[in-house]
């Protein structure tokens, strides 16, 4: 069985990094970006992290330009803003694309692993992108494809992708599942 440890992505700064250098920890993987209206979620994200980090949890970032071109920028960029911004402390990978053919291959195995979770339609901008994607295929629902920026697949301590969560997900829900896989 294949886990996120058969997979090597770029940091930031281009060097290889294998996944292996995670195992033994709770990983969440969130495809972001810093234009987006999701963007504010870099907060929470980091106070998940700061929460857990002694625990053996980890927060991989992968800025992502696919959706409304909402990552402009250099990786570089991209890293500075959200330090200053967002007081991020968690690993920030190269750009990514998620979604095609040229998608990077984690995320292909993520989407294999985990297929589209549906929205939380209490959240506000679930509507809007529920209208919107449905105009382009009124099918999306049934693709495991990613929707949306800040969409996080929690991975569990032996590499295996456990859960998905779309961008509407309430952290403390995110919380709770990362919490019972630390236990």
């Amino acid at each position: 069985m294949r886990t996120i440890y058969d997979f090597s992505v770029k940091d930031r700064k281009g060097k290889e990094v294998s996944l292996r250098e995670y195992a033994n920890e709770v990983v969440l993987i969130v495809n972001t970006a810093t234009k987006c209206g999701f963007t504010p979620q870099y907060e929470e994200l980091e106070k998940l992290y700061e929460k857990y980090r002694s625990q053996d949890f980890v927060i991989l970032d992968f800025p992502c330009n696919q959706f409304g071109q909402q990552a402009p920028g250099t990786d570089e960029s991209i890293h500075e803003f959200c330090k200053l911004n967002f007081g991020t402390e968690f690993p920030r990978f190269k750009k990514v694309k998620v979604n095609g053919d040229d998608a990077e291959p984690l995320f292909k195995y993520l989407q294999e692993m985990k297929g589209f979770a549906g929205w939380d339609m209490e959240h506000p901008i679930a509507h809007i992108l529920d209208d919107m994607l449905s105009k382009e295929d009124p099918n999306y629902k049934e693709k495991p494809d990613i929707k949306w920026n800040f969409t996080k697949f929690l991975i569990d301590k032996n590499g295996m992708v456990v859960a998905r969560f779309e961008p509407t997900e309430k952290i403390e829900n995110i919380a709770a599942k990362i919490e019972e896989l630390l236990k």
